[in-house]
């Protein structure tokens, strides 16, 4: 690695520190910027930039979201964890990236090597022919079956005889049942390209990923609290000893007390995984069941019935509630997959045959294009018309 002098060891000092001006900034990257063998420096930056994002910035969240997948990409060559991803992005780093144009980090790993993504080697595609990124939306089914229109903007009481649901700023919420009221059951259905969350009647709160359902009763009576789910939902149980909640997917039920967890049911996947983040679940399959601690995902293979626990990053499983598209040597199938779903785009293959990996923390609220300018840069070639979307992948 070459040497690192007097004048930009001070440099690196003074934007670690915040002190840097624009023209500083401007110097440092350039700098940085001359020879990959200054790219480690970039990497070994990672824990001072820690010290610095623990202090709250006010940095408005999109131009932070887009600051944050773009620092990614120059930390390091290789596909470093990103430890301060979490976090709002300092003034500091925004002063940098605004400044130099910065890089899209999504790193592309094959069985043998990882890669970077120099920008000039990123190309500027399907500008004319973009896709949005999903948004708050959904559809309330009542129990008479008549249908409300749900999304971010909207402010609304809804009355199904003595129970009140209140919708605001995207999110329902129930209210408590009156005594004697009849109980019925809701639908949440939410949209390819949306999303939605719900404070259910006994205080519970549930975040919809695109394309999925929740049916639940308008009011919990009994012995247990019982949804159904289609799709991928991220649950917060509201804790009662007296009445464990269920969450069954078709024949698969999920019981808990009061504890945190994700369930992705997808039809499209191979598997049905449910991810403890907190407390105590039993997934249970017919005569098998799991119990799982927390850092812990119970699979459910959907061809051979056979159900497992592995260990996993719990933050890279909920990443898409926090608004995020999160990926570890993950393969495009899968990636598309998720794209599609929050996209709305149809996705087929002219050819599949690579090995090749990705991975990736990225936000859910750029256009379609720029993150497949990412994929394009590292060996995926893409056709987007309308909403639909070919796939090629070569080795």
């Amino acid at each position: 690695m070459s040497q690192l002098n007097g004048h930009h060891e001070k440099l690196l000092q003074r934007y670690l520190d915040g002190q840097c001006s624009p023209e500083e900034v401007a110097e440092l990257y350039a700098w940085l910027r001359t020879s990959e063998a200054h790219r480690p420096l970039l990497a070994a930056m990672q824990q001072e930039f820690e010290q610095v994002m623990q202090q709250p910035q006010q940095v408005p969240a999109a131009l932070s979201d887009r600051v944050e997948a773009r620092l990614m990409q120059d930390i390091s060559r290789k596909k470093v964890r990103p430890l301060f991803s979490r976090y709002r992005v300092a003034a500091a780093a925004v002063i940098l990236l605004a400044m130099a144009g910065g890089f899209w980090w999504l790193a592309s790993v094959s069985r043998t090597a990882q890669q970077s993504l120099p920008a000039k080697e990123i190309a500027a595609v399907h500008k004319d022919n973009d896709v949005a990124p999903g948004t708050s939306k959904a559809m309330l089914t009542l129990a008479d079956g008549s249908t409300v229109t749900l999304d971010s903007a909207g402010n609304q009481v809804i009355q199904q005889g003595k129970t009140l649901v209140q919708q605001s700023n995207g999110q329902l919420q129930y209210a408590a049942k009156g005594k004697g009221e009849a109980i019925g059951y809701n639908t949440l259905t939410v949209p390819r390209g949306g999303q939605f969350n719900i404070v259910l009647p006994d205080g519970s709160h549930v975040w919809l990923n695109a394309a999925s359902t929740l049916r639940f009763p308008t009011a919990f009576t009994g012995k247990q609290r019982v949804v159904e789910l289609q799709g991928q939902g991220y649950f917060e149980i509201k804790k009662d000893v007296a009445r464990p909640f269920i969450v069954k997917v078709n024949t698969t039920e999920v019981q808990v007390l009061g504890t945190r967890f994700d369930i992705m049911a997808y039809d499209d996947e191979k598997s049905l995984n449910t991810t403890l983040l907190e407390g105590a679940v039993r997934m249970k399959q017919g005569l098998i069941q799991q119990q799982l601690a927390p850092g812990q995902q119970a699979v459910l293979d959907y061809n051979s019935g056979r159900m497992s626990v592995r260990a996993v990053d719990v933050d890279e499983v909920v990443a898409w509630k926090t608004g995020f598209f999160e990926f570890d040597n993950a393969a495009i199938s899968v990636i598309m997959r998720q794209l599609s779903r929050w996209y709305d785009v149809e996705v087929s293959y002219l050819n599949n045959n690579s090995n090749r990996l990705f991975g990736g923390r990225i936000s859910r609220n750029l256009p379609l294009s720029e993150i497949l300018h990412m994929l394009e840069a590292n060996g995926a070639k893409f056709n987007l018309e309308g909403r639909r979307l070919m796939v090629t992948v070569e080795n």
